[in-house]
């Protein structure tokens, strides 16, 4: 998967797919491999905290970036294709960081073959930018890298699936950081009172609605939401209501118009 990469810089976000990645490469050439993250307020802290974690226990040469997409109109206007306008400018920096490096430098991405079935327009910034996706070279899925990680006995193997924080905005809301704070607000205690792990406050207008999957709405009561949108509001003041949504949690419902 990695075979005839004498350079090769990563982009992690953080999650699973390319945390495993940045510690494949790493182990299999660490002279020649830089990990990459961006810092941004659509990042969770968690992820960043992750990142730094792995590095400082695999020994991986870490760049901490700002990509930035705070400063791109199109971003911040949070179109359906949203996430082209952060890859480009991720996938952007990383040329730049690379290229005082000693050869051509290859840029890999955590995408897997199952993402070729979503919607993602960042992958469009990808091929436009030259980036390569090892994991759909080779086939790999996310089964398999859940495997790979519990074969390796890597502590991220089970980590559910986060997306970035701008993924909770409906699409034509603008992306502000206040808005992501409080977002991030609310699902940290939502996951600390409940124990869940898969959760989502998603911002539709000045409505944030709750999704969990089916049969868990039982554990988030009405006191518990209360305090909630009291720690919410103290970000964003433009929150209006605070609630469940009664239909079970899907992943990338805030995109709307995607084809």
């Amino acid at each position: 998967m990695l075979a005839g990469l004498p350079l090769r810089a990563v982009a992690c976000s953080g999650g699973i797919d390319s945390l495993l990645l940045a510690t494949l490469a790493h182990r299999q050439a660490p002279d020649a491999t830089r990990v990459v993250h961006a810092v941004s307020p659509a990042v969770p802290a968690a992820a960043t905290a992750r990142v730094r974690a792995q590095a400082s226990a695999e020994g991986w040469a870490l760049d901490l970036v700002d990509a930035g997409e705070f400063s791109d109109p199109d971003y911040l206007a949070n179109p359906v294709d949203r996430c082209f306008f952060c890859k480009q400018r991720l996938y952007s920096t990383l040329r730049q960081v690379t290229a005082a490096l000693d050869g051509p430098v290859a840029i890999l991405s955590g995408t897997n073959a199952d993402d070729l079935g979503e919607y993602r327009p960042g992958l469009r910034a990808a091929e436009a930018l030259g980036v390569r996706h090892p994991y759909v070279e080779a086939g790999i899925g996310k089964a398999d890298i859940r495997a790979l990680a519990r074969v390796l006995g890597l502590a991220f193997a089970d980590l559910p699936a986060s997306p970035c924080l701008a993924s909770r905005l409906y699409t034509g809301l603008a992306v502000t950081p206040e808005r992501l704070r409080a977002v991030e607000r609310a699902e940290d205690r939502l996951r600390a009172e409940t124990g869940l792990s898969v959760l989502r406050c998603r911002r539709r207008g000045d409505l944030m609605l709750i999704e969990v999957e089916a049969g868990e709405g039982a554990r988030i009561g009405p006191g518990l939401i209360a305090r909630v949108a009291a720690e919410a509001r103290a970000i964003d003041p433009g929150i209006r209501d605070l609630r469940l949504d009664p239909r079970p949690y899907a992943p990338g419902r805030a995109f709307r118009g995607a084809r």
